[in-house]
């Protein structure tokens, strides 16, 4: 079964810089469409950047120019985040689909890692 495990994450003060790495392993897929999403209680899981086949990406608008989503050949994903906002602040979850077609929809993946915990402080 598809595994994956979230790290990077920390306290960081505004405007600083983090970066999370999610170690993808097992599944037919080697490079499914992968995605980064947050959440904070009380609020649904919100979309924040996709990768897929050919290093496309899509981004939540929030995040464009600040977090930027990118692979390695080892079957890594990465999210580096700068100029990170208090509104930052949220678990990161990594997920994956068991195809290769990006969606915004949480709903829609398939695998998700346990979170890392990123807090951004004013």
């Amino acid at each position: 079964q598809v595994q994956l495990h979230e790290s990077g994450g920390g306290l960081v003060q505004a405007g600083g810089s983090l970066r999370l790495s999610c170690a993808y392993s097992g599944g037919t897929f080697t490079w499914p469409a992968m995605a980064w999403f947050r959440q904070v209680p009380g609020k649904e899981r919100e979309f924040v950047a996709a990768m897929w086949v050919g290093a496309t990406t899509i981004y939540a608008d929030s995040v464009k120019g600040r977090l930027t989503i990118s692979r390695d050949d080892n079957d890594t994903l990465y999210l580096q985040m700068s100029s990170l906002r208090p509104e930052d602040t949220a678990v990161y979850y990594c997920a994956a689909k068991s195809n290769n077609i990006p969606t915004r929809d949480p709903g829609t993946y398939d695998y998700w890692g346990p979170g890392t915990q990123v807090t951004v402080s004013s």
